[in-house]
């Protein structure tokens, strides 16, 4: 693999494990110029910082779109004000929150599709300069996720050229994954000497992409691909580092010194949007033996979305999953806000009492829980925590639910 140059890291003796999310969008500017169209309107790159640090507990976080002359005028700002300063080895600190700053580029193969690939720069001068080379070969530089006029190969020696890394987006979804829906194989687009690590996106696990053997040699990563202030932290990872930063993130990737991503923290695929088969014409998700008939069984429709599962059971290249020693352990967890029950007030309550949402779901004790919400809720919590609260399957873009009429699944 292809990797940018680093300076020494500290020792390996002290290296501690952060949660990042690194796939937040930005919906505008401080001006108001749109960046993520379909993003919320307050999704701007400093109310993100203040989101992360404080309420969602991210110790690491990347924030894509940063591409966007208008953010990069925000971005500046704060480090004009002092009010973030960048690291020697790469991202901006703010709070005890390092800022990953990252761009999702949309690249097309002829005849095959459109899928969303993620840079991510150690600084603000490169990422401005990767900026005024896009801009070459792009539509309209200034909104998030677009159409990059160059062979893939191109854009990836490009990004890397100049210090950067590739991260393939949300691989298997339909909507703008490499997998779901360009090509079969990821080495059919890409050079994977220059692919740092994969996303794995909302609806697929580390089980379901051990059937595809080129991708035992990546480091998965998931995250939120968050498009509002509250998505942030919905799925994230945990992170064995030095400190948290650009140079430091590389390493982790790579397995390297010591550094490593420890742990993927995301929905049950059962959640995710797209994770079944769905049919346009009766709007039903389709299982596995309606997915592969020619036209929906309940409707007769050809026009389907095919979901995640079945298309990885496509283009599996063996029968039962692989997953190396060395991966990340994949823990389902179920986001605070699909608990039903959890509205505002409660919510509000639980970090007045423990500060952010990682400590909520992960240093909280259930009896402590108990004192804050009540019993039943505190239970909830737990299970939400541990991945055992019953689920219905989603589809066709519309969520998973929670389903507390079921026992534990």
């Amino acid at each position: 693999m292809t990797t940018p140059s680093l300076k020494t890291p500290r020792d390996a003796g002290l290296l501690k494990e952060y949660y990042a999310d690194l796939h937040i969008h930005i919906g505008r500017s401080t001006s108001g110029q749109a960046v993520k169209i379909s993003g919320s309107k307050d999704l701007t790159f400093a109310n993100i910082a203040k989101e992360a640090a404080g309420r969602k507990g991210m110790e690491l976080i990347g924030i894509i779109d940063c591409h966007s002359p208008e953010v990069q005028k925000d971005i500046m700002d704060c480090l004009e004000s002092g009010e973030m300063t960048e690291l020697a080895g790469g991202g901006i600190a703010y709070r005890g929150t390092t800022i990953l700053l990252g761009s999702e580029i949309e690249i097309y193969e002829e005849g095959k599709g459109a899928a969303h690939l993620l840079a991510y720069f150690p600084n603000l001068a490169v990422m401005s300069h990767f900026t005024a080379w896009m801009a070459k070969h792009m539509k309209n530089v200034n909104l998030s996720s677009q159409r990059i006029y160059v062979p893939a190969r191109k854009l990836q020696e490009e990004i890397y050229a100049r210090g950067g890394i590739m991260i393939p987006a949300h691989v298997f979804t339909p909507h703008k994954g490499i997998y779901g829906n360009v090509a079969p194989l990821m080495s059919d687009v890409l050079d994977l000497d220059m692919v740092s690590g994969v996303e794995l996106g909302l609806s697929a696990d580390s089980e379901m992409a051990g059937l595809i053997s080129e991708l035992d040699r990546f480091t998965f990563v998931t995250n939120s691909d968050a498009h509002s202030l509250g998505k942030i932290g919905r799925e994230y990872n945990r992170i064995k580092l030095a400190e948290p930063s650009f140079n430091e993130f590389v390493l982790a990737l790579e397995q390297a010194e010591g550094r490593a991503v420890t742990a993927n923290f995301g929905l049950n695929p059962r959640l995710g949007k797209y994770h079944r088969t769905y049919c346009l014409g009766c709007s039903r998700i389709l299982d596995a033996k309606e997915a592969m008939t020619g036209a929906c069984p309940h409707c007769g429709s050809k026009k389907k979305v095919q979901g995640v599962l079945d298309r990885i059971l496509d283009i599996a290249d063996r029968p039962k999953p692989m997953v190396p020693e060395n991966r990340p352990q994949y823990h389902y967890q179920v986001p605070l806000e699909f608990i039903p029950g959890l509205g505002k007030a409660t919510m509000a309550k639980l970090l007045e009492r423990f500060g952010t949402e990682m400590s909520i779901l992960h240093r909280a004790e259930e009896r402590d829980l108990a004192e804050t919400v009540g019993d039943k809720l505190a239970r909830q919590i737990v299970m939400a925590r541990n991945g055992t609260l019953s689920l219905s399957a989603g589809g066709g873009g519309t969520y998973g639910k929670v389903d507390l009429s079921i026992g534990k699944s």
